[in-house]
Formats: structure tokens, C-alpha cells, sequence
């Protein structure tokens, strides 16, 4: 069973007080979570102890860097089943991953009228990459449509597969609603129609056992600050023929293996896609994380996480006025709510008065908030080091908006 008031000591900034003098509740999981004192404390041993560029150098130091960026390769291998640890990319994070596989790999097997599928909930980061690459390419962006509990109608995806999909990309977890997607389910379609798919694990990969194998998906992404490593350093998993057939998108040291004026020959994958000195403080961050997760168990942070869901909802729930967007049956610790009587602003505002912070506006999901016909949510996003305690002052400052804002009226 997790403890999460033993785990929120594992984490600094959660120790400080609030500017105002309230406990510091932190609420915005979703767009970025905090570091324990292991990552950290790996960071800064790395720079202290083991600072030198990776590949390159034979001497004592660059050995020491390189054993410490390929062995984080190793450990997001496992960490996600990939069946090799070359079929791991490091990147700067989500939005790296998918436009080097947009660019790198569906961007060369476009022509005029084709199609690309993404979701009615992406997040704009798996959304305006691809609807670039049609706008490039003459091609067309097609959507699975949503339905009002914040459900994917994939009733509508078998109808719209076709000879022409070159591409599904598809997120796993909505950031800003919180729905789990049927990824495999999903995956399944599009395979018997023989389109490739992408899937965005970035607010999956911290809590959900990931198998790319089990999930047999051709792509994955996700970033390391939203599993509780560094900002900066991030994943791309794709099967290993893909790799092979994909180009590099950025080109410099590193990614070569041969170069003269007239010609340049790329190294083997996964090199070939790293151009330039990497983030190898953010990969030795990274595996500290995910050693961090590991030794947590998910299957105890999910339990903990849907306990949370659960209470907060029956909490915010009780708040006359107060709108949650978002219901699907299968779905994370993440809250998008609206007051009808107060911009999510002003709310996230006066929030961050008690000392909460939560994030408000429309979450780069801008066709989500039009899909509701709002501009904007307030979002409670929670982790393992968020308490019951933390949902009770939230409900009470939520409380505490309402009588502001209904008082003047």
C-alpha cells in the first residue's frame, strides 16, 4: 500500500511552504511532476563525478558517461518491453518524439490526397505536427470524433481507415480530460488496415505498465518530466524496422559515420538520430526516475491514484455551479472542471492564495475546450505524493470561489 505522506518527503520542493504561508498543495501533475531527492542527487553526482562527452573519448571520464547515458538506454528498455534497447531514441521530449517520427518517417511515405488520423483530445503537441505535415504534403488530417463524456467514438475509426491512411497517431491518457484510451484496441484497427501507429504515453508512462510489445504499437513517446525525472531528456520507441527506414531529421556530430565534402554516410540506429551532444545529465536523471518508480510499484500508485479520483470528485462534485469535463469510465487522476460563475483563471487564482496550484486554461487541447463550447478548465492533476488532506483544502478553497463570486452578485 503507498504512503504518500512518507513519499512527499522524498521530494524538496514540496517541503517548502507556500509565499503566502500555507502548505504548498501541488495539483498540476499533468504538465509537469516534481523531482525526489534521488534524481536530483543523480544529477548532481554525475556533473560532480562523471562529466564528459559520451562516444567520443576513450579516457576515464568519457568511458563513465557513456556506461552511464547506454545504460539508461537499457533501462527504459525494460522499463517499457522494448524488444532491444537501439529501438530507444533519447530526445528532448514528447513533442522531439513526434515530430522527428512525423518528419523522420510518415513525411516520405505522403502524397497528395492521403490521409493522417489523430483524435479529437490530442494534445497539441501530437496534433499540430501532423497537421503540418498534411498541409505540406497536400495530404488531409482526419479526426476520430468524441463523444460528451469524453469517449472516443471508435465506432467511426474502422470507417475511416482506408488505402490512403498512411499514419494513426493517438494519445493514451488525455492531459486535459483524463480518458484512458483502448490503445490496443486501437492499434488492432489500424494494423489489418496496415497503418503505422504512434502512441503519446507522456501522462501514462510514470503510472501504467507499458508493454510496446504487448501493445504492439510502432511508435511511442514520452518526456521524462512527467515521470519524475528531468526536463529536457525524453523517448521515442519505434520497431526496429521503422528506425531502419526513417531519416534523420536533424544532422551534425555523432549521427555520422563517415563524412567528407562530397558525401555523408549516418551511424546505425539509435545514433543516427541523436545529432550533437545529448542531455546526458537528463539521461542519468531519467534512470534515477524510473529506478524511483520501480521501487514504488505502479500497481500501488494506480490504486492510490483511483482512490484519489474517486474522493476528489465526490468532493468537487458537492460545490454547486461546479461543471468536471471528462467522465469516461476508464480514466486517470485528472480533473478539467469549470464554475459558472467564475473564469478558470480566477479561479486557479485564488486557488494559488490557499497555496494550491492548479493549472487553468484550455491545456494545449484548444479542440477540446471548442468541443464543450468553453474557453477554458481549471485542472486538478494528482500523484503519488497528493493526499485525501490535499482534496479536502482544495474543495474548501474551490468552496471559498463560490461565495467570492456569488457573494457579489
Amino acid at each position: 500500500m503507498l504512503a504518500p505522506y512518507q513519499i512527499k518527503k522524498d521530494f524538496p520542493i514540496l517541503q517548502q511552504p507556500h509565499p503566502s504561508g500555507k502548505p504548498l498543495i501541488y495539483l498540476d501533475s499533468a504538465a509537469t511532476t516534481q523531482k525526489p531527492q534521488e534524481v536530483i542527487d543523480t544529477m548532481h553526482h554525475y556533473y560532480e563525478k562523471s562529466n564528459a562527452n559520451v562516444h567520443r573519448g576513450i579516457h576515464h571520464l568519457g568511458n563513465r558517461a557513456t556506461l552511464t547515458y547506454e545504460s539508461t538506454r537499457a533501462k527504459v528498455q525494460t522499463f517499457i518491453n522494448a524488444h532491444v534497447s537501439r529501438d530507444i531514441i533519447f530526445t528532448k521530449g514528447t513533442t522531439e518524439s513526434v515530430n522527428l517520427v512525423a518528419y523522420g518517417f510518415a513525411a516520405k511515405r505522403l502524397q497528395p490526397g492521403d490521409e493522417i488520423i489523430i483524435s479529437a483530445m490530442e494534445h497539441h503537441s501530437n496534433l499540430i505536427p501532423w497537421q503540418m505535415l498534411c498541409k505540406r504534403h497536400q495530404a488531409h488530417l482526419r479526426v476520430i470524433p468524441m463523444q460528451e463524456d469524453g469517449q472516443l467514438d471508435l465506432s467511426q475509426l474502422k470507417q475511416m481507415l482506408n488505402p490512403k491512411t498512411k499514419m494513426l497517431a493517438v494519445v493514451h491518457i488525455s492531459n486535459s480530460l483524463g480518458t484512458i484510451n483502448p490503445v490496443e484496441e486501437i492499434i488492432e484497427m489500424a494494423h489489418a488496415a496496415d497503418v503505422p501507429v504512434l502512441v503519446d504515453a507522456a501522462q501514462s508512462a510514470a503510472y501504467y505498465d507499458i508493454d510496446v510489445q504487448q501493445m504492439d504499437c510502432d511508435f511511442l513517446v514520452f518526456s521524462g518530466h512527467k515521470v519524475f525525472g528531468p526536463t529536457g531528456i525524453g523517448v521515442l520507441y519505434g520497431k526496429e524496422k521503422w528506425l531502419e527506414e526513417m531519416d534523420p531529421w536533424q544532422f551534425g556530430g555523432e549521427m555520422i559515420r563517415s563524412v567528407t565534402f562530397e558525401e555523408t554516410t549516418f551511424a546505425e540506429i539509435p545514433q543516427k538520430f541523436e545529432a550533437g551532444t545529448p542531455n546526458i545529465a537528463g539521461a542519468a536523471g531519467l534512470a534515477a526516475a524510473i529506478r524511483y518508480i520501480e521501487n514504488i510499484g505502479k500497481a500501488d500508485m494506480q490504486q492510490h491514484l483511483q482512490d484519489l479520483l474517486q474522493y476528489a470528485t465526490e468532493q468537487l462534485l458537492s460545490i454547486n455551479g461546479l461543471h468536471i469535463y471528462g467522465n469516461a469510465p476508464k480514466k486517470s487522476a485528472i480533473i478539467s472542471f469549470m464554475l459558472d460563475f467564475a473564469h478558470a483563471h480566477d479561479t486557479a487564482t485564488i486557488l494559488d492564495s490557499s497555496g494550491i496550484a492548479v493549472r487553468a486554461g484550455h491545456h494545449c487541447t484548444q479542440p477540446v475546450m471548442d468541443f464543450y463550447g468553453i474557453p477554458a478548465t481549471a485542472r486538478a492533476s494528482f500523484s503519488i505524493y497528493n493526499t485525501r488532506e490535499d482534496i479536502d483544502v482544495l474543495a474548501e478553497a474551490v468552496e471559498n470561489v463560490r461565495m467570492i463570486f456569488v457573494g457579489t452578485l
